[in-house]
Protein backbone atom coordinates (compact mmCIF):
# COMPACT_ATOMS: atom_id res chain seq x y z
CA UNK A 1 0.00 0.00 0.00
CA UNK A 2 1.20 3.36 -0.83
CA UNK A 3 0.55 6.14 1.62
CA UNK A 4 1.48 9.76 0.96
CA UNK A 5 1.13 12.69 3.04
CA UNK A 6 1.56 16.30 2.26
CA UNK A 7 1.54 19.43 4.33
CA UNK A 8 0.77 22.96 3.58
CA UNK A 9 4.26 23.94 5.04
CA UNK A 10 6.29 26.56 3.33
CA UNK A 11 9.18 26.58 5.77
CA UNK A 12 10.70 24.18 8.01
CA UNK A 13 11.28 22.87 11.11
CA UNK A 14 7.35 22.85 11.63
CA UNK A 15 4.45 21.37 13.55
CA UNK A 16 2.40 20.11 10.73
CA UNK A 17 5.44 18.18 9.39
CA UNK A 18 6.00 17.09 12.79
CA UNK A 19 2.42 15.62 12.91
CA UNK A 20 2.82 14.13 9.54
CA UNK A 21 6.02 12.26 10.05
CA UNK A 22 4.35 11.02 13.38
CA UNK A 23 1.26 9.96 11.10
CA UNK A 24 3.19 7.85 8.24
CA UNK A 25 6.22 6.29 11.14
CA UNK A 26 2.78 4.82 13.04
CA UNK A 27 1.50 2.68 9.60
CA UNK A 28 3.46 -0.90 9.42
CA UNK A 29 6.41 -1.84 8.00
CA UNK A 30 5.70 -2.41 4.34
CA UNK A 31 3.78 0.58 3.40
CA UNK A 32 5.34 2.73 1.31
CA UNK A 33 5.49 5.97 2.56
CA UNK A 34 6.59 9.29 1.14
CA UNK A 35 5.60 12.94 2.81
CA UNK A 36 5.81 16.07 1.07
CA UNK A 37 5.97 19.44 2.60
CA UNK A 38 4.32 22.93 -0.19
CA UNK A 39 8.39 23.83 0.62
CA UNK A 40 9.77 20.79 -1.42
CA UNK A 41 8.00 22.27 -4.40
CA UNK A 42 8.54 25.77 -4.52
CA UNK A 43 8.66 28.27 -6.04
CA UNK A 44 7.47 25.91 -9.16
CA UNK A 45 4.53 25.59 -7.23
CA UNK A 46 3.23 28.94 -7.42
CA UNK A 47 3.67 29.68 -10.93
CA UNK A 48 2.40 27.00 -12.12
CA UNK A 49 -0.99 26.95 -13.09
CA UNK A 50 -1.87 24.02 -15.40
CA UNK A 51 -0.75 20.34 -14.61
CA UNK A 52 0.06 20.02 -18.20
CA UNK A 53 3.16 22.57 -17.25
CA UNK A 54 3.95 21.09 -14.16
CA UNK A 55 8.11 21.01 -14.06
CA UNK A 56 9.03 17.51 -12.97
CA UNK A 57 9.81 18.10 -9.01
CA UNK A 58 5.83 19.54 -8.61
CA UNK A 59 4.58 16.44 -11.28
CA UNK A 60 6.42 13.85 -9.17
CA UNK A 61 4.59 15.08 -6.17
CA UNK A 62 1.16 15.10 -7.64
CA UNK A 63 1.49 11.66 -9.15
CA UNK A 64 2.50 10.48 -5.68
CA UNK A 65 -0.22 12.30 -4.17
CA UNK A 66 -2.86 10.70 -7.46
CA UNK A 67 -1.12 7.63 -7.58
CA UNK A 68 -1.54 6.80 -3.23
CA UNK A 69 -4.02 4.41 -1.90
CA UNK A 70 -4.12 6.45 1.62
CA UNK A 71 -3.75 10.39 1.25
CA UNK A 72 -2.63 12.64 4.67
CA UNK A 73 -3.54 16.39 3.99
CA UNK A 74 -2.03 18.61 6.88
CA UNK A 75 -1.91 22.64 6.88
CA UNK A 76 -0.80 25.12 9.34
CA UNK A 77 -3.50 27.43 10.16
CA UNK A 78 -3.76 30.76 7.85
CA UNK A 79 -6.37 33.56 8.48
CA UNK A 80 -8.92 30.50 9.76
CA UNK A 81 -8.46 28.20 6.77
CA UNK A 82 -5.65 26.03 5.15
CA UNK A 83 -2.81 27.38 3.21
CA UNK A 84 -3.52 28.78 0.15
CA UNK A 85 -0.46 27.50 -2.15
CA UNK A 86 -2.34 24.42 -0.31
CA UNK A 87 -5.41 24.90 -2.17
CA UNK A 88 -3.37 26.05 -5.70
CA UNK A 89 -1.72 22.39 -5.24
CA UNK A 90 -5.22 20.61 -4.92
CA UNK A 91 -6.63 23.39 -7.99
CA UNK A 92 -3.92 21.23 -10.02
CA UNK A 93 -5.95 17.86 -9.99
CA UNK A 94 -9.15 16.77 -12.48
CA UNK A 95 -11.99 16.45 -10.56
CA UNK A 96 -11.84 12.56 -10.57
CA UNK A 97 -8.24 12.55 -9.54
CA UNK A 98 -8.65 11.68 -5.96
CA UNK A 99 -12.55 9.97 -5.72
CA UNK A 100 -12.83 6.97 -3.64
CA UNK A 101 -9.60 7.52 -2.02
CA UNK A 102 -9.17 7.27 1.81
CA UNK A 103 -7.92 10.91 3.68
CA UNK A 104 -6.97 11.49 7.45
CA UNK A 105 -7.17 15.25 7.31
CA UNK A 106 -5.22 17.09 10.40
CA UNK A 107 -4.10 21.26 10.80
CA UNK A 108 -1.88 22.75 13.47
CA UNK A 109 -2.67 26.12 14.59
CA UNK A 110 -2.64 28.98 17.93
CA UNK A 111 -5.97 29.23 18.36
CA UNK A 112 -8.99 26.72 19.35
CA UNK A 113 -11.55 28.70 17.20
CA UNK A 114 -9.64 28.63 14.19
CA UNK A 115 -10.38 24.51 14.17
CA UNK A 116 -13.94 24.13 12.85
CA UNK A 117 -12.78 26.61 10.31
CA UNK A 118 -9.98 24.90 8.42
CA UNK A 119 -12.24 21.82 8.98
CA UNK A 120 -14.82 23.02 6.76
CA UNK A 121 -12.45 23.86 4.21
CA UNK A 122 -10.43 20.49 4.39
CA UNK A 123 -13.54 18.15 4.19
CA UNK A 124 -15.05 20.60 1.60
CA UNK A 125 -12.29 20.55 -0.61
CA UNK A 126 -12.26 16.77 -0.02
CA UNK A 127 -15.73 16.15 -1.02
CA UNK A 128 -15.13 17.72 -4.03
CA UNK A 129 -13.32 15.51 -5.56
CA UNK A 130 -15.26 13.03 -3.87
CA UNK A 131 -12.48 11.34 -1.72
CA UNK A 132 -13.52 9.30 1.50
CA UNK A 133 -12.42 11.71 4.46
CA UNK A 134 -12.58 8.91 7.34
CA UNK A 135 -12.85 9.51 11.05
CA UNK A 136 -12.44 12.58 12.81
CA UNK A 137 -10.24 15.92 12.01
CA UNK A 138 -7.23 16.39 14.13
CA UNK A 139 -6.48 20.19 14.98
CA UNK A 140 -3.41 20.44 17.60
CA UNK A 141 -1.89 23.44 19.19
CA UNK A 142 1.19 24.77 20.54
CA UNK A 143 0.46 23.00 23.43
CA UNK A 144 0.30 19.79 22.17
CA UNK A 145 3.94 19.99 20.76
CA UNK A 146 6.04 19.88 24.25
CA UNK A 147 9.34 19.69 22.72
CA UNK A 148 8.41 20.26 19.19
CA UNK A 149 6.80 16.73 19.45
CA UNK A 150 3.92 15.68 19.04
CA UNK A 151 2.74 14.82 22.78
CA UNK A 152 1.47 11.77 24.08
CA UNK A 153 -2.07 11.87 23.85
CA UNK A 154 -1.67 14.19 20.11
CA UNK A 155 0.12 10.54 19.33
CA UNK A 156 -3.03 8.43 20.26
CA UNK A 157 -5.56 10.87 18.75
CA UNK A 158 -3.67 10.81 15.76
CA UNK A 159 -3.13 6.27 16.22
CA UNK A 160 -6.87 6.44 16.78
CA UNK A 161 -7.61 8.54 13.50
CA UNK A 162 -5.34 6.81 11.01
CA UNK A 163 -6.78 3.56 12.04
CA UNK A 164 -10.06 4.44 11.25
CA UNK A 165 -8.44 5.73 7.59
CA UNK A 166 -6.73 2.51 7.33
CA UNK A 167 -9.28 0.06 8.50
CA UNK A 168 -11.18 -0.02 5.27
CA UNK A 169 -8.34 -0.35 2.68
Amino acid sequence: MKIVAITGNVSRPSKTRALGEYALSSVSPGHTRYLFDLVDVLPALGTTLWRSEAPVGLANVLDAIQSSDVLIVGTPVFKSSMTGLLKHLFDLFEMTALQGKPVLIFATGKAEAHGQHVEAHLRSLMGFFKAEVRGEFIYAMDGDFPDSAPSAELRERVDRQLARTLGHV
